[in-house]
């Protein structure tokens, strides 16, 4: 995980929401303008990363693979476009084990426009983020 204290419950923030700082390579999961969390990630080189206000979406897996970008990645959840923006883990190779030379890369742009978490931090968005959550990338 990113940070030592524990994730929050949602139970007990209906309105949390998530902010990414694609300035300060960050997300943010927010009640207000409270920050409940920060995690460290990586987004889009050149600028591939939207940015705007999207949701959640139903979409979501533990594990994909995309044979033309030889990299996939593990516990992906959808908040553009219906599978094609994600939040996702750090990239995997061919054979499902972590990239570890693209893991490094965590706080930097790194991405082809996806926001690449910790393997911890992507795990626990795709378990307990309701779809619809409000996602503002800026």
């Amino acid at each position: 995980p990113s940070q030592t204290k524990s994730y929050p419950k949602l139970k007990n923030h209906p309105n949390a929401w998530i902010d990414v700082s694609i300035r300060k390579q960050r997300v943010y999961i927010k009640d207000g303008s409270r920050v409940l969390y920060t995690m460290y990630c990586s987004t889009g080189l050149n600028n591939s990363t939207p940015t705007g206000t999207f949701s959640i979406e139903n979409e979501k897996g533990t594990t994909f693979y995309n044979a033309n970008l030889n990299e996939g990645a593990n516990y992906w959840t959808s908040f553009k476009n219906h599978g094609e923006y994600l939040f996702h883990t750090v990239p995997i190779k061919q054979d499902g084990t972590y990239d570890k030379a693209e893991a490094k890369k965590l706080g930097k742009v790194a991405s082809h426009g996806c926001i690449r978490l910790t393997i911890p931090d992507a795990k626990w968005i795709y378990k307990n983020i309701p779809v619809g959550t409000k996602v503002v990338v800026e």
